[in-house]
């Protein structure tokens, strides 16, 4: 069995596991449009990709928050129709790498800003379900629980509900609220290179991989 500096692994979704950059692009062209706004490009895509939607439409579309609360429903349902696994891949090597970290005997759990609902169906799309001690996303109205600072307390919350040591945790994510979300819990965070963010926003993380050998390496050295 591998050893690891960590006693648990806490992973982010979008960005870190899995890319749905084509039906999330897909879908904001048809909401966007639909509410009379610019659709984003695919370089304007990196900002919408990581925070939760509701906070999106704010910052990205300058909607209010009555507004954005209307888009985000749309967009929801846009979703649903489409399949929360429609043109969803993982990012290669990731699931491989989740896997040995279980066989490590290491507990995970996710620590997503997606809703949990979708969470739970890419977990159980990809194979991962076994992986994981629990799966931890948003509340459907990305409001109850949305922020990344709640979402990896609410993670780290669940693990030791379950049995698992806490003690020393750390964060594998693509974006600064990755990194900002673990910082105030007290949880180191690993910023990958593969996701949606631009250099800058892993200054403030543990450390910076760009490939998943590199992660790897971290976890199970």
């Amino acid at each position: 069995m591998a050893s690891s500096p960590y006693s648990c692994v806490l992973w982010d979704v979008d960005g870190t596991i899995v890319d749905a950059s084509v039906g999330i692009l897909r879908r904001l062209d048809v909401a966007l449009t639909h509410f009379g706004h610019h659709a984003p490009t695919r370089e304007e895509l990196v900002h919408w990709i990581g925070p939760p939607m509701f906070q999106s439409f704010q910052d990205q579309a300058g909607m209010t928050p009555a507004e954005s609360t209307e888009a985000v429903a749309f967009y929801r349902t846009l979703g649903k129709a489409d399949g929360y696994t429609t043109d969803v891949t993982t990012y290669p090597g990731v699931t491989a790498l989740i896997h040995d970290v279980h066989a490590a005997g290491i507990p995970q759990a996710t620590a997503s800003s997606k809703p949990e609902m979708q969470v739970d169906a890419l977990i159980d799309h990809f194979g991962l379900r076994p992986a994981f001690l629990t799966t931890v996303g948003a509340t459907p109205d990305e409001a109850t629980l949305a922020s990344k600072t709640d979402i990896v307390a609410e993670a780290l919350r669940r693990l030791a509900a379950r049995g698992a040591d806490t003690s020393r945790p750390v964060l594998i994510g693509d974006r600064h609220h990755d990194v900002e979300g673990g910082n105030a819990n007290g949880v180191p965070v690993v910023f990958v290179g593969w996701g949606f963010s631009e250099p800058h926003e892993g200054d403030d993380a543990a450390f910076r991989v760009a490939s998943v050998d590199e992660l790897r390496a971290l976890l199970l050295p």
